[in-house]
């Protein structure tokens, strides 16, 4: 994967060069022909570990890696009225194993669902009238995993105040997912292929559907002050639990892992940055989550940008998080046999988590590494730990063009 990822960034250098060349001869005017804006490519390593995994019934490995990688390339035009159409276009693909998987099957050495790769396109569009403050936008997207295929769609609306110091703005999307009903191996009806092995295509499917109605309202205090008030109301309906994940009853019996079909989640949130001369940001954030399933949740978080000359930078950042238990959730062999919903994952448990690192960011004037219009370089590392045990690092890279 590694390899990949290399042969990735080659491909995009060679591309966004061109692209790079043709904007830089481009009229300083209203440009009325597709024009190249920006191209950013994000690649991850992320690896956990832990001994509560939901696929056991709430014990047992969760150890797991993903390799991230995404490409995203941004387009624009002015119309003839001389707005703003800005396309973007992004392609994400991530490969993971994971030991907490293979054990859907727990007499397997290795199983098919041990490692397997998500592919996640989308496409999206905005439309800004840079005279009246107003954009308007939609989108469209895609994931497809071995169990899991989503269909995803967006409208958004955005206007600035009169004086441009403030903006509201709300977005909709609508997800619809099809769930494979992947159970653990022991109460499965096993379907067979021509081929007489198991097959993935042939499990039954369940709908998820999810709507997402997001609002935030941004303003400018002063030239050193800024705040954005943010709000969610999420439905979800349909199969909303994993097949594959066990829950132990206090009997000893294995059980396929149960929830309701339907919830509602509302976040609220508020962010400020604070700008301490030229060279120190402050970043807070804070979060207060709750859902009709009985979790109410915090998070804050803070990241302070520190400036070390002109084009180098260094960002420290730490993230507290704490919510309370789903009424759903009891662990190993400790759920009734008279429950009716019932879950032994310790995502929906009581916990609280840290999550704390820094990153890295070169701008220098003649391009990273001399490169004119690569832009940008930033590399990030962060350890997160929750209250239960389960560690995990991440580093990412994240690379620019204009």
């Amino acid at each position: 994967m590694k390899k990949l990822s290399l042969v990735m960034i080659g491909l995009y250098v060679g591309l966004f060069a061109g692209f790079a060349q043709s904007k830089a001869d481009s009229s300083k005017y209203k440009n009325h022909k597709l024009s190249f804006e920006e191209a950013n490519i994000v690649s991850s390593y992320y690896s956990q570990d832990g001994n509560n995994s939901a696929v056991t019934g709430g014990i047992g490995t969760e150890k797991l890696t993903d390799l991230s990688n995404s490409f995203e390339l941004k387009l624009y035009k002015y119309d003839k009225r001389y707005r703003k159409n800005s396309f973007n276009f992004e392609l994400g693909i991530d490969h993971y194993t994971s030991a907490s998987s293979d054990m859907i099957d727990l007499k397997a050495n290795s199983s098919a669902s041990y490692n397997d790769t998500r592919i996640y396109p989308s496409i999206n569009w905005t439309r800004e009238n840079e005279k009246k403050g107003t954009t308007i936008g939609t989108g469209l997207s895609y994931s497809h995993e071995f169990d899991y295929v989503s269909y995803g769609g967006n409208i958004n609306f955005a206007a600035k105040t009169k004086n441009r110091s403030g903006e509201f703005s709300a977005k909709f999307q609508t997800f619809f997912d099809q769930v494979s009903l992947v159970q653990p191996l022991e109460i499965r009806t096993l379907i067979p292929t021509t081929s007489g092995r198991e097959g993935r295509s042939k499990y039954p499917t369940s709908p998820r559907n999810t709507f997402d109605l997001a609002m935030s309202y941004s303003q400018i205090i002063n030239q050193h002050f800024q705040i954005m008030l943010l709000g969610d109301i999420i439905a979800q309906n349909g199969y909303l639990g994993l097949p594959f994940h066990r829950v132990y009853l206090t009997t000893g019996k294995v059980v396929q892992e149960n929830l309701p079909n339907t919830r509602v989640k509302i976040p609220l949130g508020i962010r400020a940055n604070y700008f301490l001369g030229d060279n120190l940001i402050l970043r807070g954030y804070y979060r207060f989550y709750t859902d009709d399933w009985g979790i109410t949740a915090h998070t804050a978080s803070l990241e302070t940008p520190i400036k070390i000359n002109s084009f180098f930078s260094v960002s420290p950042f730490y993230r507290y998080y704490t919510q309370t238990a789903t009424k759903y959730f009891a662990p190993y062999q400790q759920t009734v046999p008279t429950a009716q919903y019932y879950t032994s994952n310790y995502d929906l448990s009581n916990f609280n988590s840290n999550f704390y690192g820094a990153g890295i960011r070169l701008t220098p004037p003649k391009g990273v590494f001399g490169i004119q219009h690569f832009e940008m370089l930033e590399i990030r590392y962060g350890h997160y730990s929750k209250s239960y045990g389960m560690q995990s690092d991440i580093i990412s890279m994240n690379l620019k063009f204009k």
